[in-house]
């Protein structure tokens, strides 16, 4: 492994995010301070026992990010297919590629969360197939440019992107995805995978046994597994910092920028090459600290990998 990727995972919801004001210093920390990503949750709304919480709309704060950054990958962790058209979804991908100059990575899921699916009038049933017709389309749009599919609840017919994408084959495609049934579209369509969320490397027992499923689905379609970057989402709290780290989970790698960076390059051994962490404090301190641990991590990398 010749290093490794450290982002920041934006903090949407309502009630942490502090507005745009907030999310803003910390995208552009993340950029000024050397980190190398920049992500944000693709929700509408969080609905349990009469409880409703908020998110602000992914697309339109990364366009935002995108903006007032220069240096980051940006991306959607990961974007909902059901959500949006698929020929629609690869042409706003290509858009905000070329509005970040070739920064953009489109990650990509089914969604899980039946209450926001509800609310909004989108159907819940059939996810993977949905968005296994989904793939179909957004992959060729972007590689190609050009695409006619016709699936049982997606269908493009000479779908083209003009103008084309800044890059050829377009953005990097992310699948996000544990099954099966998604592991076998990773090994076809995917360029990076992720799993999430975990906290120190020694405790991802479960990170272990879909790591094993991966390579074992890319050995299926016949692919080299160094073709695959994996990604993995963290949580990240530091206890000492002058906000503190107040709704941090339980599992949360926590210690010192020197004890934190030590577990950010654990990753390596597992053979994980970008971490995205949410990190508390929700604050640009909190991705100023991140940013140090980063740094310390990627000079202790190469002597895991």
């Amino acid at each position: 492994m010749d290093g490794m990727k450290i982002g920041l995972m934006l903090p949407l919801g309502e009630r942490e995010a502090g507005g745009w004001t907030n999310l803003r210093a910390m995208a552009v920390a993340a950029d000024e301070r050397g980190l190398d990503s920049v992500w944000a949750a693709d929700h509408l709304v969080f609905r349990s026992d009469g409880d409703t919480k908020g998110i602000h709309e992914c697309w339109t704060v990364l366009a935002a990010v995108a903006a007032v950054t220069s240096r980051v990958e940006i991306g959607p962790l990961v974007l909902a297919v059901p959500f949006r058209n698929p020929a629609l979804t690869a042409k706003m991908a290509a858009e905000l590629d070329e509005v970040s100059a070739g920064r953009f990575v489109l990650g990509l899921g089914c969604g899980w969360h039946q209450p926001e699916f509800d609310a909004f009038d989108y159907p819940f049933d059939h996810r993977v197939s949905r968005f296994e017709d989904g793939i179909r389309i957004i992959a060729p749009l972007l590689r190609d440019g050009r695409v006619t599919f016709e699936g049982r609840y997606h269908r493009a017919v000479d779908a083209e992107l003009r103008p084309a994408p800044i890059r050829a084959g377009g953005p990097p495609i992310l699948i996000a995805g544990k099954q099966p049934r998604k592991l076998r579209l990773v090994g076809e369509h995917a360029d990076r995978w992720n799993a999430a969320w975990y906290g120190r490397p020694d405790h991802a027992d479960e990170l272990r046994t879909r790591l094993a499923n991966v390579r074992s689905a890319l050995e299926e379609a016949g692919r080299d597994p160094s073709t695959l970057e994996i990604t993995v989402g963290i949580f990240v709290a530091f206890d000492d910092a002058a906000e503190g780290a107040e709704g941090a989970p339980e599992q949360a790698i926590r210690g010192s920028n020197d004890e934190v960076a030590d577990a950010l390059a654990g990753y390596a051994d597992l053979g994980v090459s970008h971490l995205i962490a949410h990190v508390w404090p929700r604050s640009p301190d909190g991705v100023e600290r991140l940013a140090e641990a980063a740094s310390i991590a990627r000079t202790r990398v190469p002597a895991h990998a």
